[in-house]
């Protein structure tokens, strides 16, 4: 909650009470966070507060305290790695656009390796117990996927049989190579033109990209992705409002096995009945123009299908006994829906983020210190 609360005031510091006040709301009460946090009993909010933190101190210029907060989301839980090409990136970039860049660079090394060094002290005494470590932190055995996820590798094994047709190693530098690609757009806008908004679409671009193509993928790792874009909510409240619902669905199997269906209904009711967002205090013709193209997501015709369709879903898992031959054909069909929902949101995400300029502002001032 202080991160939170840190973050709107210095992200939105120029919009009215009214607004911050939403934001703020929208990152307390975000349905999918509280579900598994308090439902599932899985915690997430110790690593995502850290690279709540982290961000913080990005987008309020210090660089050195961001590398710290987000080695130490890092090294208490892996997953923190999906953030890991927005951060490289956005501080690459700020790094380059200074008259001394390695020294820029070198400094942010310094702090990384510092901090990692620190973490990992206990477990530097003997070597059984840094491969203990290491081996948790890649669980090749336990293959490609477990369950149903609503990523690239599950969505489209109902097609193609990964795990027959390839053998682990080979589906691990698969999995690798497909994830570089996919982060490398949003990585290469930010090491031209590094800006706090296109830092955040950013890690929500890369944290999609590891939930898509990242080897060993869980359902909850949708918590990822859904941090940036809560970050986002005033200034992409669409976005929000599209990905919110479908993480919840991509989770509800794993939900229902819990025994959290009415929590589950509960929380997606109380998200759909939350106020919308305040209007904008801001009137800049040319930013309505650039989000024109866009407003697809919240088209009516296509939310009010999109709805039906998940509704119909759910009534059949509930309700419906699968073929004995496919027992898990309704999970599958469930996360399918929901992945090639994020697929639509993450093209758009990453088209948005391009067109997202410099921090001009920042950028000349860090010349005339440097």
């Amino acid at each position: 909650m202080p991160r939170a609360i840190v973050f709107v005031a210095s992200y939105y510091k120029r919009r009215r009470f009214e607004e911050r006040a939403w934001a703020l709301g929208m990152i307390l009460v975000q349905p999918a966070l509280m579900i598994i946090d308090h439902g599932h009993f899985q915690f997430n909010c110790i690593s995502l507060g850290l690279a709540a933190g982290s961000a913080v101190a990005v987008v309020s210029k210090h660089e050195l305290v961001a590398s710290v907060l987000y080695s130490l989301s890092l090294n208490h839980k892996q997953m923190s790695a999906y953030y890991a090409p927005a951060f490289f990136s956005h501080l690459l970039g700020r790094c380059i656009q200074r008259r001394s860049p390695v020294f820029g660079v070198m400094k942010l090394g310094i702090v990384v390796l510092s901090t990692f060094t620190v973490c990992w002290w206990p477990f530097l005494s003997s070597r059984q117990s840094a491969l203990q470590v290491l081996s948790r932190l890649a669980p090749f055995e336990r293959g490609l996927f477990e369950d149903y996820v609503a990523n690239f590798w599950c969505g489209t094994s109902i097609l193609i049989k990964w795990k027959q047709l390839f053998s682990i190693p080979v589906l691990a530098r698969m999995a690798l190579s497909t994830t570089v690609i996919a982060a490398l757009p949003s990585m290469l806008q930010q090491i031209w033109a590094p800006s706090a908004r296109g830092f955040l679409l950013a890690m929500l671009n890369g944290s999609f990209a590891f939930f898509f193509f990242a080897f060993q993928v869980h359902e909850k790792s949708v918590l990822l992705p859904l941090l940036p874009a809560t970050l986002l909510a005033l200034d992409e409240p669409e976005v929000l409002h599209y990905l919110v619902p479908y993480a919840m669905i991509s989770m509800f199997p794993l939900l229902r096995r819990d025994g959290l269906i009415l929590p589950y209904f509960a929380l997606l009711a109380l998200f759909f009945l939350l106020p919308k967002c305040p209007a904008r205090s801001d009137n800049n013709s040319a930013k309505i123009a650039a989000d024109r193209p866009f407003k697809f997501l919240s088209a009516s015709i296509l939310k009010k299908c999109s709805i039906a369709g998940a509704v119909i879903l759910h009534l059949l898992y509930l309700f419906v006994q699968p073929p004995v031959r496919y027992p898990f054909l309704f999970e599958a069909f469930l996360t399918s829906y929901s992945f090639a929902h994020f697929l639509v949101l993450v093209i758009y995400t990453n088209c948005k983020q391009w067109l997202v300029p410099a921090d001009d502002q920042w950028v000349a001032s860090s010349k005339k210190i440097n």
